[in-house]
């Protein structure tokens, strides 16, 4: 397990513009390996956008992302894209589950670029959302599960890859308050399971939980 390492990374948009401006602001910060930390600020200030600069989703306009060790944020794309695979698990804010498809065929979709055997994929899969209490919905449209299923759906499909960093963008944005508290009972399993968890939240329940190591407080894109 490696930390994740941030050195002076800025990132602007629409760069050399009149309406330039800059989302990440000058960010040193070090994610410790094996442990749950939560970004959260204000809408604005800059977390999400820093959230994709540390999973590979976006590069930084200057400074560097280190993992292990090792400068990623020049890497090639095929070489990041790569990474990303094998190191990272996402939990998007809308979870981004693919409509017409079942609730297994999401969760295998991002491990067929990694060539595995398809009756393995399927068992992973399979144990994955049973081990979530979604076995029973595995054949279902994901259209039609409720809030909460489509999170686990989207949890499993983040961990089909066996990655050691999971990353959640406002993961209880549209969850009642019972749905948080199990959210958090997975993040908290994760973790026993050594693997780095890193949030987005402004949500007093994640922020607040004992679960949680680590608060990093961000405002104008800049840690505070």
């Amino acid at each position: 397990m490696s930390a994740i390492e941030l050195y002076a990374v800025r990132k602007a948009f629409n760069e050399g513009r009149p309406n330039e401006f800059l989302a990440v602001d000058g960010v040193d910060l070090e994610i410790e390996p094996g442990r749950i930390t939560v970004l959260t600020g204000p809408s604005g200030s800059g977390k999400t956008t820093l959230l994709t600069l540390i999973g590979c989703l976006a590069r930084p306009t200057e400074g560097r992302v280190h993992l292990g060790g090792e400068s990623v944020s020049g890497l090639p794309e095929r070489f990041l894209t790569e990474l990303r695979r094998r190191t990272f698990g996402f939990v998007f804010q809308q979870f981004n589950l693919i409509r017409g498809l079942s609730v297994l065929e999401n969760v295998m979709l991002p491990a067929y670029p990694l060539g595995p055997h398809y009756s393995t994929l399927h068992g992973r899969a399979m144990e994955l959302l049973t081990h979530l209490r979604l076995g029973h919905r595995a054949e279902a449209r994901v259209e039609w599960l409720s809030g909460g299923e489509a999170q686990r759906a989207a949890i499993a499909r983040a961990l089909i890859n066996d990655p050691s960093v999971v990353i959640a963008d406002e993961p209880t944005a549209n969850l009642d308050s019972h749905l948080s508290a199990a959210f958090l009972d997975i993040v908290a399993e994760l973790r026993s399971q050594g693997r780095t968890v890193l949030l987005t939240s402004h949500d007093p329940l994640i922020t607040g939980a004992g679960v949680v190591d680590r608060v990093v407080a961000m405002r104008d894109g800049r840690v505070v």
